[in-house]
Parts: structure tokens; sequence; C-alpha cells
């Protein structure tokens, strides 16, 4: 009764805007329990007493603990790396299936249930590192990846059911930029529950039960598309059924046609491009904590609320470029491929320059900050490039185009956590740019590539009837 009285208090809100907002909430609850081992993990583990400093090689600190060893798990940075890119193990393997799932039985239930495993998972972790040790958190992190391995396939196939063209690059940009404001969360809440209460664990307990409560709003506000939705409005189900009638497909004849997926030009122009975004991105998301901890000498409080920064100016700039995109659109001043080249070749190239910029602060702390903040607000743009190129290229199937690219994204994501600590074993500055200059090389060769081969024209192989008319020609 209670929860039928607060959807009639929304029911003057358009229900896709419902959806758009909590898709946003279902990144934040997946982000921060992704990454909250990247904070915790700088507490968790050994740190030998550090006594002495040379510039360019360690830091300076006028922290008194940094100069004291602090007792921990003996986890060398090879292992931490292992520990952190765990999770895209089992991500990587969902990515197809969740695609599958998605576009057979629509994107709601493959969203929540798999957050919430996810925030099962998550708040199982303290017990598994206590008791289990580094190799079962790394199989509970490859189960958490299972669970969250659904989310962006299920994300695309929702936004695809629900949202018109000429919204995508804002509704993207919200949905999506979920994922910046859950590094703010995860950044500035774990180092505020670290630095005030004792132990590791309050993080995973808070970030966990918070997922669990997102779940039950979810599955009762949201639906696979407008047609099931029972609080949807007339005039709204209109206007989207117009809007989105070329989604109006035979599911009993519809089959992913992923050969034709794979081999199209702009499709592996995207990949591409996803792989160069993806290095310089997890990069950033994944190691900046221990980057803060370990070479600029921050300490958890402070490593938090830094760390958080440059998530800020990532999001707020995320709606900042999707509003541009959508309205340089909106008065035809540029086309669709050409605004996804635009807005992705700024998410690229004045980033990779930025964090190589970063790196030549030395122990500067502000200036490396204000470069990482800096270097973060224009990878924004790529929301506004080539995450709505994914649904440019095929409405119907866009939960099969995201499974792929993201799922290749999530391959970088278990390669560059163990390259970054192969490549700086003694955490200091100068291993650190030879880091940012490998990121921004990616980002840099990627972009010429997409802009070469990419393309927003939705494809031939869109249309459900593709294979059977392919077919049927054949034959004639």
């Amino acid at each position: 009764m209670v929860l039928k009285i607060i959807a009639r208090c929304f029911c003057n809100i358009p229900v896709r805007y419902i959806l758009i907002i909590m898709g946003g909430f279902a990144l934040i609850n997946a982000y921060t329990m992704r990454n909250v081992l990247s904070i915790a993990i700088t507490e968790m583990t050994y740190r030998a007493a550090q006594n002495q400093t040379i510039y360019d090689e360690t830091c300076p600190s006028d922290n008194e603990k940094y100069l004291q060893e602090r007792p921990g798990y003996m986890w060398s940075e090879q292992l931490q790396g292992v520990i952190l890119g765990a999770f895209f193990w089992g991500y990587t393997i969902l990515h197809i299936p969740g695609a599958i799932i998605s576009q057979k039985f629509g994107g709601k239930h493959a969203l929540s249930i798999g957050i919430l495993s996810t925030a099962i998972f998550t708040l199982l972790t303290p017990i598994t590192i206590k008791y289990g040790g580094a190799n079962w958190l790394i199989a509970l992190r490859i189960l958490e990846g299972f669970g969250e391995g659904t989310t962006f396939p299920a994300l695309n196939t929702l936004l695809s059911a629900w949202i018109p063209e000429r919204e995508r690059a804002k509704a993207t940009a919200i949905v999506f930029g979920g994922a910046q404001m859950g590094n703010i969360i995860t950044n500035s809440v774990s180092g505020l529950l670290l630095h005030y209460f004792d132990g590791w664990s309050s993080p995973f307990y808070f970030f966990g039960g918070a997922a669990i409560v997102w779940f039950f709003l979810f599955e009762f506000f949201c639906y696979k598309d407008p047609s099931s939705h029972p609080f949807i409005s007339d005039e709204e189900k209109e206007f989207l059924q117009k809007e989105l009638n070329q989604l109006s497909r035979d599911k009993e004849i519809t089959k992913t046609p992923w050969w034709e997926i794979c081999k199209s030009p702009p499709m592996i122009a995207l990949c591409i491009a996803q792989i160069g975004h993806s290095v310089g991105y997890f990069t950033v998301v994944t190691d900046l904590p221990k980057y803060m901890a370990d070479v600029l000498k921050f300490d958890i409080h402070e490593n938090g609320a830094y760390s958080t920064l440059p998530y800020v100016s990532m999001w707020i700039m995320s709606i900042v470029f999707a509003s541009i995109s959508d309205w340089m659109l909106t008065k035809n001043w540029i086309s669709l491929t050409n605004s996804r080249k635009l807005f992705t070749s700024i998410g690229f190239t004045l980033p990779g320059i930025f964090l190589v910029v970063a790196s030549f602060s030395g122990c500067n702390r502000i200036s490396a900050v204000s470069m990482f903040t800096i270097a973060m607000g224009f990878m924004s743009a790529f929301y506004s490039g080539i995450k709505a190129n994914n649904l440019d290229l095929s409405p119907n199937f866009a939960g099969a185009i995201m499974a792929i690219t993201n799922g290749l994204g999530a391959v970088i994501g278990i390669v560059t956590p163990y390259m970054i600590g192969v490549i700086t074993p003694d955490r200091t500055v100068s291993q650190w740019r030879n880091v940012f200059y490998i990121s921004c090389g990616f980002l840099v060769v990627t972009n010429i590539i997409y802009l070469i081969y990419g393309s927003a024209k939705k494809q031939i192989w869109d249309d459900p009837m593709y294979k059977k008319n392919k077919k049927d020609s054949e034959k004639n």
C-alpha cells in the first residue's frame, strides 16, 4: 500500500526519467562495490617504515605514520594487482550471456539480480579475507564480477527500449555518469569510514547494504519496456511508441547477428576505441588511491578526499558535454557521426596529455591532483562519444554491442592493475610516469583509428528480419 501511494506521487514524472535516475543509482552501487577494495587495500597491507626521501623517487611525508612500520597482509604489488584485477575475470565472462538474457527477457531482472548478488558478496568480503586470505579473496572477487557482468548489457537494453535518439547523449551521461558518482562516493565515504572506525571492514558493509536497498526500489519502480509499465501515462506511452517504433520486433524470429556485428568496420573501430579508453580509465580508477597513498603520501582521510576530485570533475563535465552534444544535434549543427567523433577525441586526447603532465608534477600534491582532475573532466566527453555510439549502431541489439565493447574493456581491467604492479615495484614517481606514457599512447592511437573508421549510422543488420531476408534473397 505504501509503495502504491509513493508510485502515485511520481505519476506526473515521465517514467523514463525515473528509469534514468534508477539506472544511474544502479551504477553508483555497482562502482562502489567494485572499487571499495582499491581504497581499503591501502590500509590492509603491510608497509615498511620510510625514513629517507629522494626527490623524484619517493615523495617526502609530514605524516608520522609513514615513518613507521604498518602491520598488515604481506601482499606484493604484483599480488595486489592480481587481487584488484580478479573482479574483471568474472565480469568479462558474463557479458555475452548477460546480453543474451537481457535481449530475450528484458534488462530489468538481469540488472537487479546481478546487483543483488554483488551486494551479498561484498558483505561477505571481510569474513573471506579474515579466514581465507588472498586466494579466497581472489575467488570472491571473481564471483562479484559474475554478479556485475550483466550490468552494462542490461542497462543498454533498457535504454534502447526507453530512450529516444535525441535524448540519448544526456540519458547516457546521467546513467553511465553514475559510475563516476560511484567513484566519488567510494573514495570519500570509504576515507571517512576508515578514518573514524577501527579496522577496514566498515566500507564493505555500508556499500553492500546500500545496494540491497536499491534492489527493492528498482524492482518496484522500473520495468523492461513502456508497454509493461503499470504507472506510465498514456501520453508518454504514445510518445515512446512513436519515437521507438524501430524496436517493434518479433522475438520469435529475432536472433542476434553475432557474426555481422563482429565484422562490421564501425563496430571494430568502436571496440578498439573502447580498449584505448579502458587503459586510461582503469589506470586512474583502479590505482589512483594507491598513487595517492604510496607516491604522494596522503593519509587515508586525505586520500579519500583528494581521490574524489577527479570523479567530481568527470561527473559534472559529463552532463555539460552531453548537453552540448544534444543541443548541437537538435540545432542540426553537426551530424551524429561527427558529434560522436568530436566528443570521443576530446575524451581521449586531452586526458592522455594531462595524465603525463601530472607525472611531471613530481611531489607537488596540488599540481598532481589538479592535473588528474582536469584529465578526468575531459575524459567524461567519451559518454557523448563512444558510449552513446553503442546505442547508435543497433538499437535492437544494443545489449549485445555493449556486451562486446564493455567486455573488451573489462579484459583491460584485468591486465591494467597487474601491469601497473609490474612497472611500479618501488612505487616511485619515475616508474609511475612510464605508466602514464603508456596510457596516453593507447588513448591517442585508438582515437585516430576511431576517427577513420567510426560511424553512428544504424547498421543494416539491426533489422530483426535481416538474416531471414538475406537467406530469402540468396535462395532467389
